[in-house]
């Protein structure tokens, strides 16, 4: 919690579609409601943001050509830049999150995966970033002619990095050495696919990978002594065909480990599915609260979708008996991108 008890959300938005850039919002501790606190334009399209352990450092990668990566210090209602963006040389990052002492970032345009390092005082070095090149392609020729990493993110014991390939349909298993990204293992999803992302459940055993090209979640199992993903079912995230475009997004668990909730574009609708062992099972699906959720998070008992093209971020309750997600609020905030909360 930040000054007075109250907890800071954080939103990251398109500047080229009108977005304001990150904005700060108070969260209600009781209602999880969001009020918008303050807004800053320091980097261009900050789509994806991370917070450090100690939530007093905010990042902020730039999904730009060029790619890079911000730091902010976000000790008040208005986060303040922490020196110049850095390089991840990559193009087009999407996301970001923090490894071993490093800001890794995912380079959807170039296929690559980024290390930059973190200072004591949480400031980035100004080193140049160090670089892991994807190689490979997929079936669907518009989206998969090369590798798109879309999210790196770290096991829950902090050994591991996973990326997730779009592009290449599949998931590597990466290590830091001496500030350098190694790959471990490469595992192979289902072929056009086209994995976004990954969450992993809160006991550590099973991640649960949302796939773009096709609205369905990959169940796997987690060995993290190994550092081995293994791919297990796959559950379709809706109850029949989709009536037009219909392309999954965001995925989160429940901080019980019962349910995952997936959004998907299009639709515009959130899956709410049940955990089951080693499979998933489609419970129901609601409105998103807007048009193309990009994003979910969730926290306590509130789940937050950002919906880029409707201009806003909605927040719900969620039955912790089923799993099922009630409209509780929204504020405004043009192309939304993402939020964390701190």
């Amino acid at each position: 919690m930040k000054d007075g008890g109250r907890g800071r959300a954080y939103i990251g938005s398109f500047t080229a579609a009108g977005g304001p850039g990150i904005v700060t919002a108070a969260v209600d501790a009781d209602s999880g409601a969001l009020t918008a606190l303050s807004s800053v334009d320091a980097v261009p399209d900050p789509a994806y943001l991370a917070l450090s352990p100690d939530t007093r450092t905010l990042y902020a990668v730039s999904e730009t050509a060029e790619g890079a990566v911000a730091a902010f210090r976000a000790d008040g209602d208005r986060p303040e830049p922490a020196g110049p963006p850095v390089p991840v040389g990559g193009n087009g990052p999407t996301h970001l999150s923090l490894f071993a002492g490093h800001v890794l970032t995912a380079n959807y345009g170039s296929g690559s995966v980024s290390a930059i390092p973190v200072r004591p005082d949480g400031t980035l070095a100004r080193s140049a970033a160090h670089v892991l090149q994807h190689t490979g392609s997929g079936p669907h020729g518009p989206r998969q002619q090369g590798p798109h990493a879309h999210q790196v993110q770290p096991d829950p014991s902090g050994r591991w990095a996973v990326s997730i390939d779009l592009g290449t349909d599949s998931a590597r298993v990466c290590t830091l050495t001496d500030g350098a990204l190694v790959l471990h293992k490469e595992t192979a999803l289902r072929p056009g696919s086209g994995p976004r992302h990954l969450a992993f459940h809160p006991a550590g055993s099973y991640a649960y990978v949302v796939n773009e090209l096709t609205p369905s979640v990959t169940v796997c199992h987690w060995d993290g002594a190994e550092g081995v993903l293994t791919p297990l079912t796959e559950t379709p995230l809706l109850p029949g065909a989709p009536a037009g475009d219909a392309y999954p997004s965001g995925i989160v668990t429940s901080p019980d480990g019962r349910f995952v909730w997936v959004a998907t574009r299009g639709e515009d609708v959130l899956s709410v599915l049940a955990v089951e062992g080693e499979r998933l099972r489609l419970i129901a699906t609601v409105p998103c609260g807007g048009h193309w959720p990009r994003a979910l998070t969730a926290s306590g008992g509130s789940l937050y979708v950002a919906n880029e093209r409707s201009g806003d971020v909605t927040w719900f309750a969620t039955d912790p008996r089923t799993g099922i997600p009630r409209r509780a609020g929204s504020i405004g905030v043009t192309a939304a991108s993402c939020v964390v909360l701190g």
